[in-house]
């Protein structure tokens, strides 16, 4: 009986510690390339971001349904979350020299005003259309040319000026309050405005640098990031379920 029951445990033991044995090895090969990373948090959450931001836009072209307005302005909205999530990760996570660090770190900035202005396109192509929609089109595009030319040609651009002009790119929609809110539902006008409180949430964080508290493992910019991901995930609410229903 013994013998039995020690042919019966065995087999069980041995199918288990090949398992614990792989976890340990998989959780070793994480920790081992996340201290590889310069800023592991904001690496490791930004490329997160460029993958869901890759498969969102599939989603959004399928929802897009062939509609000439929808694909065009799904498409740029789905390409800036891409470029700029991928910018991001690849400036925090890669341990390279000072000239190249310099040109990532332009590149992730750049990539804020191309998210600010890909995200109005849709509700300016598909919801508003019409004057309000091509004066506010180009209004957020004009400025993200000229944020980008200041972060290209202005050498030391100063932390305030870039700030300010994502803050005024962010919340110029308010001056077309009436004609959005004829043209959104209750329900989209909430996910608008969540997704632009979450932005200028994480703006206070990303200016102020604050918290200090774990440097290297989280701080105030990785929490700034986590605030970008959460005013993506809203405003890609808004555009999927409501600008993405629009005729």
């Amino acid at each position: 009986m013994f013998f039995r029951l020690d042919r019966a445990v065995a087999p069980h033991s041995s199918t288990h510690a090949p398992d614990r044995r792989s976890s340990r090895t998989e959780y070793s090969v994480a920790v081992s390339i996340a201290s590889r990373l310069r800023q592991p948090f904001s690496g490791m959450s930004h490329a997160l971001g460029a993958v869901l931001s890759a498969i969102g836009l599939v989603i959004l072209l399928i929802a897009a349904h062939g509609r000439p307005w929808h694909v065009v302005s799904f498409a740029i909205y789905g390409a800036t979350m891409i470029v700029l999530y991928a910018a991001s990760a690849l400036y925090h996570s890669l341990d390279v020299g000072p000239d190249a660090l310099r040109r990532l770190n332009k590149l992730d900035h750049m990539a804020i005003f191309l998210l600010i202005a890909g995200t109005y396109t849709p509700l300016c192509l598909v919801t508003l259309r019409g004057a309000w929609g091509w004066s506010i089109f180009g209004t957020v595009w004009g400025l993200a040319t000229v944020g980008m030319a200041a972060m290209m040609l202005w050498r030391g651009c100063p932390h305030w000026v870039r700030v300010t002009i994502y803050v005024l790119m962010g919340w110029i929609a308010v001056i077309a309050l009436r004609p959005i809110s004829a043209a959104l539902p209750p329900a989209g006008l909430w996910w608008l405005f969540a997704g632009g409180f979450a932005y200028t949430g994480g703006v206070v964080f990303y200016a102020t640098e604050w918290p200090k508290r774990w440097p290297n493992v989280f701080d105030g910019h990785d929490l700034w990031h986590l605030f970008v991901m959460a005013g993506s995930a809203c405003h890609y609410v808004l555009v999927l379920r409501f600008i993405g229903a629009a005729p």
